[in-house]
């Protein structure tokens, strides 16, 4: 576990995913490039098959299996995207697949793995406690435990990500991707760095999940005591002994990004750039949209995954319009009149701002006699027009009494 991928090992990957991965494109991103004031690309493995990178690796590792161990099955542990890259794999190579995958897992990343072929098993609450029924599960039936990243493999896999970033833009000079257990990051910067050792290659955690920064302050892989993020595949509590190895000799950054920031970028995707991307997939565009990081362009984020529930999908669009000031919750209390509900309406009207929905409640024991309490949830055009349109309504002799992003 301590002999580091090298660039033949991803060159040999590439080999063995010809006609099986597709070369996805590398797309212009016309906000950030006016943001950064030089080009900035958009690697959208969200394209790729199964919605993301994760069968480049499970590919690798499974296709390197001897007849005997392809028969006794694989088994693996993932949020969604390792399990459809894995019963992708298995099913190309002939192998039976089990997957185990956290109880409150993405619905529609269960369905798509059954979809593949694979038995899924519902377990654990995390990543981390649906790995340790997978490793229980491989010893005790002989299965073959294909970790999501932390093995050669997989990582020369995902390295491939590098290679065809290197060929579609010869002059990156900075490559942002989102970090989970290490996989991916560890692979691009490998292969990166042994063909271009001046790209910058920066790792980016979602901040309620991140373990790589406490883990390289302390020189090995450090377990968070608990973690939760909407970036449900990178919510990862523990780096791999090899991914951390391969982190701390070659990624040169890990940054990390808030969920309101991953909100940001996935609305701003999916309105300018037209992707679906998951909130894991996100986390690079987040941390160039926040300024998390300082880079030189060229600049190359990885889209690493698409995989996204259509329910979270509405979540994350409100809560990425009220993180930008377009999407308003605010709580009014007014005097209890004839009129005085159509009259605040008509104000907020009167602003160009668009109401959502109205509750009207006069039975809040807070409220003094002859008050009633107006919650309201309203679509405005940014943070100034929000700003207007409250101090307005102040203005006008309305208590606004609280005001929520969502």
């Amino acid at each position: 576990m301590t002999e580091l991928v090298g660039l033949a090992d991803v060159q040999a990957a590439r080999e063995l995913l010809g006609g099986v991965t597709r070369t996805t494109p590398l797309e212009p991103s016309r906000p950030l490039s006016a943001a950064f004031g030089g080009p900035v690309w958009l690697k959208c493995e969200n394209l790729q098959r199964a919605g993301s990178y994760k069968v480049r690796g499970a590919y690798v590792r499974i296709s390197r299996l001897s007849a005997e161990e392809r028969s006794r099955g694989v088994v693996a542990a993932s949020a969604g995207n390792h399990a459809q890259g894995v019963a992708l794999a298995a099913g190309l190579v002939g192998a039976h697949a089990t997957v185990f995958m956290p109880v409150n897992a993405p619905l529609p990343k269960v369905a798509a793995t059954k979809g593949y072929g694979a038995q899924v098993e519902l377990v654990g609450n995390t990543v981390d406690e649906s790995l340790v029924a997978a490793q229980t599960f491989a010893e005790r039936t002989g299965a073959v435990f294909i970790h999501p990243f932390d093995h050669a493999d997989v990582i020369a896999g995902q390295g491939t990500v590098a290679l065809e970033i290197l060929e579609q833009c010869p002059d990156v000079r900075t490559i942002v991707t989102g970090v989970g257990g290490g996989g991916l990051v560890s692979g691009v910067a490998v292969a990166a760095k042994a063909l271009r050792p001046d790209v910058r290659v920066i790792g980016v955690q979602a901040a309620s999940a991140a373990a790589f920064p406490p883990s390289l302050r302390a020189g090995e892989p450090v377990r968070l005591p608990s973690f939760a993020t909407i970036a449900d595949g990178i919510a990862v509590g523990r780096p791999g002994e090899l991914t951390f190895t391969h982190v701390r000799k070659f990624v040169d950054e890990v940054v990390t990004v808030s969920e309101e920031d991953i909100s940001r970028a996935l609305l701003m995707l999916l309105e300018r750039g037209k992707q679906v991307v998951e909130p894991a997939g996100a986390v690079g565009v987040a941390a160039l949209l926040a300024g998390a990081v300082e880079v030189t362009t060229p600049v190359v984020a990885v889209l690493s995954g698409g995989n996204i529930d259509p329910l979270l999908m509405l979540r994350v669009i409100e809560h990425g319009l009220a993180a930008a000031g377009r999407f308003l919750r605010i709580t009014v209390r007014c005097t209890d009149r004839p009129g005085q509900l159509a009259s605040l309406l008509g104000e907020i009207a009167e602003h160009r701002a668009n109401v959502v929905d109205v509750v009207h409640q006069r039975a809040n024991p807070h409220l003094r006699l002859g008050e009633v309490e107006v919650a309201l949830s309203v679509e405005t055009r940014g943070v100034e027009h929000s700003d207007t349109l409250i101090s307005a309504l102040r203005a006008s002799g309305y208590q606004v009494v609280f005001t929520g992003e969502g």
